[in-house]
């Protein structure tokens, strides 16, 4: 157990959250969804699929309650079918106020009609326009989306063909990407919490560290369901600005 951990005697979800993921799991369009996920195969994705993304979503559900405080503000950048479990849980087992953004809007349609009567909305439109700061950020499998980095993806997972490889593209994309984190990362205050991948910690640590701000990358990685990425948390520590 990580000894900087907030909670570390409380991280199991109340029953009633756990019959609410599932309920908003059971109340997804999965047929919609396999066409946002897959150019083909969507039904087979999500029977494969649909259960990891409860299972392991509670899981770092669990996690989450043991390092956020209650009733804080958090920030999801690229919030899917793989973040409802923690959304749920931040706003239905530790009242705190969720802003979730998501710019595939057929998703988002999908989303919210699962989450009606639940006090969450996942908008479609960018993060960059959230205002306000949080003590918690998630920005997981977003910097590496293949579909909206493509070159930056496939140097990230060692797919870079090095006679396909385009070096101006990805001077594009890693000019978009440092103007997200530009936009995002200041949002967060100090002390906070920012959840990512271990894929994406490079990026997120060159921020940190360029805009002297410090901070901890805990150790304890967590299964994703979707991606299969490893999560992981990264603690920003108290200091002058």
């Amino acid at each position: 157990m990580p000894s900087n951990v907030r909670n570390p005697d409380d991280h199991f979800l109340r029953t009633r959250t756990k019959q609410a993921i599932r309920n908003v799991f059971s109340r997804l369009d999965y047929d919609a969804l396999g066409d946002v996920y897959c150019e083909e195969g969507g039904a087979a994705f999500w029977k494969a699929h649909k259960k990891k993304c409860q299972t392991m979503g509670i899981r770092i559900a669990e996690a989450l309650k043991q390092r956020l405080s209650r009733r804080g503000r958090s920030l999801y950048v690229g919030a899917g079918v793989a973040e409802l479990p923690l959304l749920v849980t931040e706003t239905l087992d530790m009242n705190r106020i969720v802003e979730a953004y998501n710019l595939r809007e057929r998703e988002v349609d999908v989303l919210n009609e699962a989450c009606g009567g639940l006090p969450l909305t996942v908008q479609a439109s960018n993060a960059q326009t959230a205002r306000g700061t949080f003590d918690h950020l998630w920005m997981a499998s977003v910097l590496n989306d293949p579909e909206c980095f493509p070159e930056t993806s496939a140097l990230a997972y060692g797919r870079a063909d090095p006679v396909r490889f385009d070096p101006v593209a990805f001077q594009r994309e890693r000019t978009r990407i440092q103007d997200l984190l530009d936009a995002c990362l200041p949002k967060l205050s100090r002390p906070g919490l920012l959840s990512t991948t271990v894929e994406e910690v490079t990026w997120i640590t060159d921020w940190l560290t360029r805009n002297r701000v410090p901070f901890h990358v805990e150790e304890q990685h967590y299964p994703t369901a979707i991606v299969g990425d490893p999560l992981c948390f990264i603690r920003l520590e108290p200091g002058r600005s």
